[in-house]
């Protein structure tokens, strides 16, 4: 199964990554600053277990998806209908399409932009990009996908590479814990640019991330969905498992990037005012992130 990555980031990058360790036939489509790099080179895997450079086919155009049975957008959620747009063109008829991707939505929308069915994965890993074709892992790397046509040949394809991918019956639900974690801790990582397990030992910190939680719930069931019983103990987790890192919400912030908050607590925004629900501490987030990518907007122009 030839497997085509669409954003060669860290989660792009972990994944392709492991795959091609495994003889797995891989390409990788991304920034050219990692390209060249992992052409000149290969793929640089820090990971808790390993320190290796492995060989993979690297490209910057999307066309180079074409010939490939299994694709990964694995774009930031700002960049999902460009992603769309690029590869349309060349994807194969009976290729399967996977989200992985930061927010709840990204599937839906690449799905309606492509006309054609897109499913989503929920990742669960923590990763970065240490420099060009430098990924470095930090832990984690399962993922959980539902069932569809060829997702035994996705999970059978994964465990090749040693990567644990479970099917579940209620994707919706696993999605939104996963969207629950991700706004309890990336936007205040990226306020405060400090690693999970220092932001819960904060005075009030814990009772923040409470109330946050609490409003996704809410917002949740008034979508219908239902979530796992032992999300809030999931969350807590998050700051033992992951005490170290810090979001990827927070390194686009300390770049100077546009962040994918807009999908992570403004989706959760958005849903509630549609539902006529108050979540005051996850707008309260999402504005200061918001006021933090505008300062580095407006310091960017004065440039």
């Amino acid at each position: 199964m030839k497997t085509t990555i669409l954003g060669a980031g860290a989660v792009g990058c972990f994944y392709g990554g492991m795959l091609a360790r495994a003889g797995r036939e891989v390409v990788l489509i991304g920034r050219a600053v990692h390209i060249e790099a992992i052409r000149c080179g290969g793929l640089r895997m820090q990971t808790q277990s390993f320190d290796e450079q492995v060989l993979v086919s690297a490209f910057t155009n999307a066309a180079a998806v074409a010939g490939s049975k299994l694709v990964l957008c694995c774009v930031k959620s700002n960049d999902t209908l460009q992603a769309a747009k690029d590869m349309a063109p060349h994807l194969d008829p009976d290729a399967i399409v996977l989200s992985l991707q930061n927010g709840y939505d990204n599937a839906e929308r690449l799905q309606k932009s492509l006309g054609r069915l897109v499913y989503p994965a929920v990742v669960y890993v923590a990763t970065e990009m240490a420099g060009p074709g430098h990924l470095r892992h930090h832990g984690r790397g399962e993922l959980v996908i539902g069932q569809f046509a060829g997702s035994s040949e996705v999970v059978a394809e994964f465990a090749l590479a040693g990567v644990p991918v479970s099917v579940s019956d209620n994707v919706a639900g696993q999605l939104w814990a996963k969207l629950i974690i991700n706004c309890a801790y990336n936007g205040l990582s990226a306020i405060t640019q400090m690693p999970y397990g220092q932001i819960v030992a904060g005075d009030g910190m814990r009772e923040v991330i409470d109330d946050v939680v609490n409003e996704c719930l809410e917002v949740a069931k008034a979508d219908g969905v239902s979530v796992q019983n032992d999300i809030r103990s999931a969350v807590a987790g998050i700051a033992q498992s992951m005490a170290t890192q810090i979001s990827s919400t927070a390194h686009d912030v300390a770049r100077g990037r546009l962040s994918e908050i807009d999908y992570i607590n403004g989706y959760v925004v958005r849903r509630a005012a549609i539902h006529g629900i108050r979540t005051p501490a996850n707008r309260t987030i999402l504005a200061l992130v918001k006021l933090l990518e505008q300062r580095n907007a407006e310091s960017k122009s004065l440039i």
